[in-house]
Formats: C-alpha cells, sequence, structure tokens
C-alpha cells in the first residue's frame, strides 16, 4: 500500500499569512464540494446498478412471472441483495468519512504552485528606476558599431544584459555573413558580364568584318554565359536550401556503383587527368539521396581535376570503416592547402589563393553545396591536404543511414 507522504491537513504554521489562510481555507472548500459530487454520482451509479443486476438474476431464476409475485422475488433474491447493499453502503460512508481527505492530498500539489506563484507576484515588486536604467543603456546602443553592447551596471539586470549582448552578436555575425556573400555573389556576376560586354562591343565594331575576331568573340561569350549560368543555379540551389525547399528522396542504394558511375563519366569527359578506381573490400549500400550524393562526389572530383596539374592522378574511393560508418573520398596530387585555408575551404566563395581563381572555372560555391547536402543527410568531411602534396576529402555517411 502506497504510502501518504503528506498529512491529511496541511499543518498551520503560527506565521501564515491572511493570503496562505485564504487559500487553505478555499482548498478544504473545494475538496468538500468534490466530494460531495462524487458521493452523489456514485448513489445514482448504485442504483442503476443494482436495479440491472437484480432483474436479472429474478429473470435468470423464475422468469417474467417473478416480477408480479413481490414476496416471492424479495425471497429469491434475498441471498443477493442484502450483502451487494450492504456493501455498497459501507463504502459509500468511507467516501463520506475519508473521500475529502484523499481529495485534499490529490489537490495539495496544486495548492503549493498556486501559493507559490501568489507570493512570487507579492514579492516581486517593480523597480521602476531599474526600468529606466535599462531603458537608457537601451537607447544608447549605436547599430553602428560592432563593439556596442547593453550595459546598466545592476547586478540584477546582468543575465538579462548578456542574452540581450548575444543575440545583437549573433545579429551581427548573420548580418556580416549576409553582406559578404551578396558582395561575393555580385563580384562574381560582374566579371562575366563585364566580359560579355566587351566581347559583345568587339563584334559591334568589328565582328562582321574580321572573322578572327567573330570566333573568339563567340567563345568568349559562350564560355562566360555558362559560367554565368552555373553560378546562377549554384546560388538558386544553396537559396532555395537554406529556405527548406529542397527535400532528401532517400532510398537504399549501392554507394560503390554510384562511385563507379562518377569514375566512368570523369574518364570519359577528362583525357588530361589518371583516374583510379580502388574497389571496396565488400559492395557499401546506404540510405541517402543517390543524386545528392551522386553530385558531392562530382563536386569534389571537378575541384580535384581543377587543381592538379594534367597528367596527375585522382584516386576514388568508397568503402566503410571499424564503426560501420559507409564513406568515400577523392584524393588528387595537386596544388594542396595550408592548414588556414582548410579551417575555410567549405565557406561560401572562399578560394584559398590566387591561383584558385576564375583560370580554375571554379566559382567557389561548389563545397559549400557538398557540404550542405552532407550535413543534410547528418554526416561529415575529413579534409587532409598538404601545400604541393595533394589533397584527400573523405565523405561519411552516419551508421545510422547506412546499411552495410
Amino acid at each position: 500500500m502506497e504510502q501518504d507522504v503528506y498529512p491529511s491537513k496541511p499543518k498551520k504554521k503560527k506565521n501564515e499569512t491572511p493570503l496562505a489562510k485564504r487559500e487553505h481555507k478555499r482548498m478544504g472548500s473545494i475538496a468538500g464540494r468534490i466530494n460531495r459530487s462524487w458521493i452523489w454520482r456514485l448513489f445514482w451509479i448504485f442504483v442503476i446498478m443494482d436495479i440491472v443486476v437484480f432483474s436479472l438474476v429474478g429473470y435468470s431464476i423464475g422468469g417474467e412471472d417473478i416480477f408480479w409475485d413481490t414476496a416471492r422475488l424479495r425471497a429469491e433474491l434475498e441471498f443477493l441483495y442484502q450483502p451487494v447493499l450492504a456493501l455498497e453502503a459501507v463504502y459509500m460512508v468511507f467516501y463520506m468519512i475519508f473521500g475529502k481527505r484523499g481529495i485534499r492530498r490529490k489537490l495539495r500539489p496544486l495548492y503549493r504552485m498556486a501559493t507559490a506563484a501568489q507570493q512570487l507576484s507579492e514579492t516581486a515588486k517593480f523597480d521602476e528606476a531599474k526600468f529606466h536604467d535599462l531603458e537608457t543603456a537601451i537607447s544608447q546602443i549605436s547599430p553602428s558599431r560592432p563593439d556596442a553592447k547593453l550595459s546598466t551596471g545592476d547586478s540584477d539586470l546582468q543575465g538579462l544584459e548578456v542574452a540581450v549582448n548575444n543575440l545583437m552578436e549573433r545579429m551581427r555575425e548573420s548580418y556580416r555573413q549576409q553582406s559578404r556573400f551578396v558582395s561575393d555573389a555580385s563580384h562574381e556576376l560582374r566579371t562575366p558580364i563585364a566580359v560579355i560586354q566587351g566581347y559583345a562591343n568587339m563584334l559591334d565594331r568589328w565582328g562582321t568584318e574580321d572573322e578572327k575576331v567573330l570566333q573568339e568573340s563567340i567563345a568568349a561569350i559562350k564560355a562566360e554565359s555558362e559560367q554565368m549560368k552555373k553560378l546562377v543555379e549554384q546560388l538558386l540551389f544553396l537559396a532555395r536550401g537554406d529556405s527548406g525547399k529542397t527535400k532528401l528522396q532517400l532510398e537504399r542504394f549501392s554507394l560503390s556503383d554510384l562511385l563507379q558511375e562518377v569514375y566512368d563519366e570523369s574518364v570519359m569527359i577528362d583525357d588530361t587527368h589518371t583516374y583510379s578506381l580502388v574497389p571496396p573490400e565488400a559492395e557499401v549500400f546506404v540510405m541517402a539521396d543517390p543524386s545528392m550524393i551522386k553530385q558531392t562526389a562530382r563536386i569534389l572530383v571537378d575541384n580535384a581535376s581543377k587543381y592538379s596539374p594534367e597528367g596527375e592522378t585522382i584516386t576514388l574511393k568508397a568503402g566503410s570503416d571499424d564503426q560501420k560508418m559507409a564513406f568515400f573520398s577523392v584524393q588528387d596530387t595537386g596544388v594542396g592547402m595550408g592548414p588556414d585555408d582548410t579551417a575555410h575551404v567549405f565557406e561560401r566563395f572562399y578560394r584559398s589563393d590566387s591561383s584558385r581563381t576564375r583560370g580554375t572555372g571554379g566559382t567557389g560555391l561548389g563545397l559549400s553545396i557538398a557540404k550542405w547536402i552532407i550535413d543534410k543527410h547528418e554526416g561529415y568531411f575529413d579534409v587532409l591536404s598538404r601545400e604541393g602534396l595533394g589533397t584527400r576529402i573523405t565523405v561519411y555517411i552516419p551508421a545510422g543511414a547506412a546499411g552495410i
């Protein structure tokens, strides 16, 4: 039997406040009303139950005729109705005596919560001076100053100051990232537009007469428009991803077969590098979006080919590690990166040095897209790079998404 850890009635303290006395009395009144309502309901439940039970038993004993013979009905049902009525009476008397006590025990946590809330509201006094100090401190914050912080000098408001300052810092960082992104995107779009405009002016002047100028202009305009199209598509992909409009289509597929497809495509379209595919010890299956994972692999292979001299080897590998994590990697023997560049390689529009610029045909968004895809799959990257030796980027998919 569960022990009642609370006394039947709260002990009245000598210094109990008038508020506590009122709430104590109110709780007793509420418990009494609930108990009386339940006893009345219980009475009618017993009445209906007795009528149904006695009728069924009487009918089973003497059929319909027994209901017209009151003396016989009473004699036949005497063995049943006396103990039943006695038990019901004891049950109702028990609830009349102890029911209120049980209800008070169940209401006591609510009573304590109400009393504590009321005490808090009474003890928390409004300090108008502190309110004005806070208002003055907020009004003096300059949004143009990156180091501006809320400071009132009041220890009671210190927690609020920290929360407001942290919020402001996150807003400033978000604004800085947005400004940098817009600036970089504008710069990337401005360059191909300027090139296209320059060659269009050249065609307008001499293109109809000079066939060499005509061919050069057409080739440049096609290349720059393709570059601009690629950049716009990547920007749209990231914008849709950031807004939550891009959804993953998960299915179980062979990661090793997908890497084989990427290898075959790379060999077909790039004859300036040597491609090598390391087969896994066993076929690797994952639960992921195959088109997204393939796009990630293509981005890594495309980067490796751009930053590796002609004739160098690019190695593709898929497998699983000791923790049953599925992975695939792309390794090149190109220019490589230093530790500082490796830390920022997934930032949008980031390029490690001046040699990794438009001459490579990149936009600086490929690895950002790859990171977004792998983040959505709850995976991660492992980047190993040394300047002059090359780069290896490994993509891991967590065990929860892999069926190996």
